[in-house]
C-alpha cells in the first residue's frame, strides 16, 4: 500500500490503521502526486490511497495520467461536500475502484471510525479488474436542449405508450456507478421505470443521480418516499436510506425510510429486490451488477421465484465478481451477460415479453 495525501494528520492515521492489519502494510506515504508517482516506480503497491485535493497536481489529474500509462487499484479519499461528491463520481469515471469520504471537522476521530470501512474497501480494491482507461467519446444518446433537459436521439429501439406496469431493479456495489452508467445512457426516453439500490453514502446520491440526469435520455433522480413510480423515470436509492417498493391502488409508490441496515448496507439491494418479489412478481425484471459480499442474491431468488426475469453481470467484465457470482450461486440468474450486452438485452426482453401498449 502508498497513502498519497498532503495532510501529514491523514497519512499518519491512514498508515497506522492500514498497519495494524495482518494482511496489509503501507509501504510508503507521500505528500504530493510527484513524489507518488517516484513511489509507485521503485515500490510497485498493490494498492494506492489517492486524496483529491493536493498540491503540484491535483488527484484527478494525477488519476487520469496513471490509469492511462500504469493501471492499478485506487481508492480515492473524498470531502464530504457536494463539490467532493461530484469529483469522486468524475475519479470512479476515470478507473478509481472506489472512494471513502472523509469528514471535514474531526478529521482525527472521523478516519479513526472508518477505519473497518476503509481497510474493507482497500482489500476490495486489490482484488478488483482494473482496466487502462481511454477517454469516452461523448455519449449520442442524449441531446441537450436549450432548456437544459435531454431529448431522445434517434434510436430504432425506442418504445412509445409502454405499459406502466414493467419495472427494471438493479442493484450494485463497487464499480457499480460506471455500470449503471453504461446501462441506463442506452435506453430510451419511454423505456419502463427502473428502481436502483447502489451502495453509496449520504450525500454522494444526490450528485449521482444530476450526473446521470444529464447523460441520459430518461429521467433520473433519488428517490423520495410515497413518490408514484413512472416509465421514464429512473430512480435511485438516496445514500443511508432504504429504498423500497410498495402499492398504491393502481400505481407503484417509493417507499423510503430510516429502517436499519441490512447485510451491513443502507441502502441495501437485499430490502429493494424483496419488496420487487412481492410487489412486482412477473412485471418485474432483476439486475444485478458488479460488487463485493453477496447483498441482494437471495432476495433476487424470491424475485426469479415470483416470476421476473433475471440478467446477472458475468465475471469477466464485473470489476468484482461477488454480488452477481451470490446470485448465481443462489439460481437468481436467468441469464449471466457482459456489461455492455446487458442494455440491449432489456430492449429485447420488453420486446419479445409484448410489454402491453395503451390504446
Amino acid at each position: 500500500m502508498v497513502v498519497v495525501d498532503d495532510s501529514a494528520l491523514v497519512r499518519s492515521l491512514l498508515t497506522e490503521i492500514i498497519n495494524q492489519q495482518p494482511d496489509m502494510v503501507c509501504i510508503g506515504a507521500a505528500n504530493d502526486p510527484l513524489q507518488a508517482r517516484e513511489m509507485i516506480r521503485e515500490l510497485n503497491p498493490d494498492v494506492i490511497t489517492l486524496d483529491v485535493e493536493m498540491p503540484k497536481m491535483d488527484g484527478l489529474e494525477f488519476l487520469s495520467r496513471l490509469m492511462k500509462l500504469r493501471p492499478m487499484p485506487v481508492v480515492m479519499v473524498s470531502t464530504l461536500t457536494e463539490q467532493g461528491a461530484d469529483t469522486t463520481l468524475r475519479a470512479l469515471e476515470m478507473g478509481a475502484v472506489d472512494f471513502v469520504a472523509k469528514p471535514r471537522i474531526g478529521v482525527s476521530s472521523g478516519l479513526k471510525a472508518l477505519g473497518t470501512e476503509i481497510v474493507e474497501k482497500i482489500r476490495i480494491a486489490s482484488q478488483a479488474r482494473v482496466r487502462r482507461h481511454v477517454a469516452a467519446a461523448p455519449t449520442p444518446t442524449a441531446v441537450r436542449t436549450p432548456e437544459g433537459g435531454t431529448s431522445a436521439a434517434p434510436n430504432a429501439n425506442s418504445f412509445s405508450r409502454l405499459s406502466t406496469e414493467k419495472i427494471i431493479c438493479i442493484g450494485a456495489s463497487t464499480g457499480g456507478t460506471e455500470a449503471i452508467k453504461e446501462i441506463l445512457v442506452e435506453l430510451p426516453a419511454d423505456a419502463p421505470a427502473i428502481v436502483i439500490t447502489q451502495h453509496m453514502p449520504p450525500g454522494f446520491t444526490t450528485s449521482f443521480a444530476a450526473r446521470l440526469d444529464s447523460l441520459c435520455r430518461i429521467r433520473v433522480q433519488e428517490a423520495v418516499d410515497g413518490q408514484r413510480i413512472l416509465p421514464g423515470h429512473a430512480y435511485i436509492a438516496p445514500g443511508g436510506k432504504q429504498f423500497s417498493l410498495a402499492r398504491s391502488g393502481a400505481n407503484y409508490v417509493a417507499v423510503v425510510d430510516d429502517s436499519p441496515p441490512v447485510n451491513r448496507h443502507k441502502p441495501s439491494v437485499e430490502v429493494l429486490f424483496k419488496s420487487c418479489a412481492r410487489v412486482l412478481g412477473p412485471n418485474a425484471i432483476g439486475v444485478m451488477l458488479t460488487g463485493m459480499g453477496g447483498d441482494g442474491g437471495a432476495a433476487m431468488k424470491e424475485m426469479l421465484d415470483a416470476g421476473s426475469h433475471n440478467i446477472v453481470q458475468d465475471e469477466a467484465s464485473c470489476v468484482v465478481f461477488g454480488m452477481p457470482k451470490v446470485a448465481i450461486q443462489h439460481g437468481a440468474a436467468s441469464e449471466v451477460l457482459p456489461l455492455k450486452s446487458i442494455a440491449k438485452a432489456l430492449l429485447e426482453r420488453l420486446q419479445s415479453a409484448g410489454v402491453r401498449h395503451r390504446i
